[in-house]
Protein backbone atom coordinates (compact mmCIF):
# COMPACT_ATOMS: atom_id res chain seq x y z
CA UNK A 1 0.00 0.00 0.00
CA UNK A 2 1.28 3.42 -0.78
CA UNK A 3 -0.25 6.88 -1.51
CA UNK A 4 1.03 9.19 -4.11
CA UNK A 5 -0.06 13.25 -4.42
CA UNK A 6 -2.65 13.15 -7.45
CA UNK A 7 -4.13 16.87 -7.01
CA UNK A 8 -3.64 20.02 -5.66
CA UNK A 9 -7.26 21.69 -5.28
CA UNK A 10 -7.75 25.07 -5.02
CA UNK A 11 -11.54 26.17 -4.02
CA UNK A 12 -12.13 29.43 -5.90
CA UNK A 13 -14.64 32.03 -6.87
CA UNK A 14 -13.59 31.39 -11.08
CA UNK A 15 -11.79 28.53 -11.76
CA UNK A 16 -10.87 29.42 -15.50
CA UNK A 17 -9.27 32.88 -14.05
CA UNK A 18 -7.43 31.63 -11.59
CA UNK A 19 -6.36 28.69 -13.73
CA UNK A 20 -5.01 31.21 -15.77
CA UNK A 21 -2.95 33.03 -13.27
CA UNK A 22 -1.09 29.55 -11.87
CA UNK A 23 -0.30 28.55 -15.66
CA UNK A 24 1.26 31.80 -16.38
CA UNK A 25 3.71 31.53 -13.24
CA UNK A 26 4.34 28.09 -13.46
CA UNK A 27 4.71 28.39 -17.38
CA UNK A 28 2.37 25.38 -18.04
CA UNK A 29 -0.25 25.39 -20.21
CA UNK A 30 -3.85 25.49 -18.56
CA UNK A 31 -5.65 22.27 -19.62
CA UNK A 32 -8.32 21.80 -22.71
CA UNK A 33 -11.95 22.50 -21.58
CA UNK A 34 -11.17 24.65 -18.76
CA UNK A 35 -14.29 26.85 -17.28
CA UNK A 36 -15.57 28.88 -14.84
CA UNK A 37 -16.50 25.72 -12.51
CA UNK A 38 -13.55 23.28 -13.07
CA UNK A 39 -10.20 23.87 -14.90
CA UNK A 40 -6.72 21.81 -14.51
CA UNK A 41 -3.31 22.29 -14.89
CA UNK A 42 -1.19 19.22 -15.81
CA UNK A 43 -3.87 16.67 -16.28
CA UNK A 44 -1.17 14.52 -18.54
CA UNK A 45 1.82 15.36 -16.77
CA UNK A 46 3.33 12.84 -13.74
CA UNK A 47 3.73 16.08 -11.76
CA UNK A 48 0.67 16.59 -9.70
CA UNK A 49 -2.16 17.92 -11.05
CA UNK A 50 -3.69 21.40 -9.85
CA UNK A 51 -6.81 21.79 -9.64
CA UNK A 52 -9.18 24.56 -9.22
CA UNK A 53 -13.01 24.05 -8.53
CA UNK A 54 -15.46 26.81 -8.48
CA UNK A 55 -17.25 26.99 -4.78
CA UNK A 56 -20.27 29.29 -3.74
CA UNK A 57 -18.21 31.00 -0.88
CA UNK A 58 -14.76 30.26 0.88
CA UNK A 59 -16.21 29.34 4.52
CA UNK A 60 -14.21 30.19 7.29
CA UNK A 61 -12.56 27.05 8.97
CA UNK A 62 -12.51 25.58 5.48
CA UNK A 63 -8.63 25.81 3.89
CA UNK A 64 -8.66 27.08 0.31
CA UNK A 65 -6.15 24.42 -0.76
CA UNK A 66 -5.47 20.72 -0.08
CA UNK A 67 -3.95 17.65 -0.20
CA UNK A 68 -6.18 15.05 -2.56
CA UNK A 69 -4.16 11.84 -2.33
CA UNK A 70 -5.03 8.50 -4.30
CA UNK A 71 -4.77 4.84 -3.44
CA UNK A 72 -5.52 1.66 -4.66
CA UNK A 73 -7.06 0.92 -1.05
CA UNK A 74 -8.58 3.58 -0.04
CA UNK A 75 -10.68 2.43 3.54
CA UNK A 76 -6.47 0.91 4.37
CA UNK A 77 -5.45 3.90 4.01
CA UNK A 78 -8.14 6.19 5.76
CA UNK A 79 -7.57 3.47 8.52
CA UNK A 80 -3.79 4.17 8.49
CA UNK A 81 -4.25 8.08 8.15
CA UNK A 82 -6.52 7.83 11.16
CA UNK A 83 -4.19 5.76 13.69
CA UNK A 84 -1.49 8.66 12.56
CA UNK A 85 -4.10 11.34 14.07
CA UNK A 86 -6.59 11.98 11.09
CA UNK A 87 -10.15 12.21 11.59
CA UNK A 88 -12.30 11.14 9.00
CA UNK A 89 -14.71 13.71 8.48
CA UNK A 90 -17.11 12.14 4.92
CA UNK A 91 -17.18 9.84 2.36
CA UNK A 92 -18.11 11.21 -1.13
CA UNK A 93 -19.07 9.78 -4.72
CA UNK A 94 -19.68 12.11 -7.34
CA UNK A 95 -18.85 12.41 -10.98
CA UNK A 96 -17.54 9.09 -11.02
CA UNK A 97 -15.34 9.54 -8.38
CA UNK A 98 -15.29 7.82 -4.68
CA UNK A 99 -13.17 9.82 -2.09
CA UNK A 100 -13.17 10.64 1.37
CA UNK A 101 -12.58 13.72 3.62
CA UNK A 102 -10.12 13.62 6.23
CA UNK A 103 -8.33 16.07 8.97
CA UNK A 104 -4.91 16.42 9.78
CA UNK A 105 -4.10 16.65 13.46
CA UNK A 106 -3.90 20.58 13.29
CA UNK A 107 -7.74 20.35 11.60
CA UNK A 108 -6.62 20.57 8.00
CA UNK A 109 -8.45 18.97 5.42
CA UNK A 110 -6.79 16.64 2.68
CA UNK A 111 -8.92 13.95 0.39
CA UNK A 112 -7.98 10.38 0.13
CA UNK A 113 -9.43 9.06 -3.35
CA UNK A 114 -9.68 5.31 -4.69
CA UNK A 115 -7.51 5.13 -7.63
Amino acid sequence: MSLRLANIAVDCADAAALAEFYAALLQRPVDPDANTYFATIGRTTPEPTLMFLCVPDKNPGKNVVHLDLVATDRRAEIERASSLGAKHIADFDEYGTVWSTLADPEGNLFDIAQG
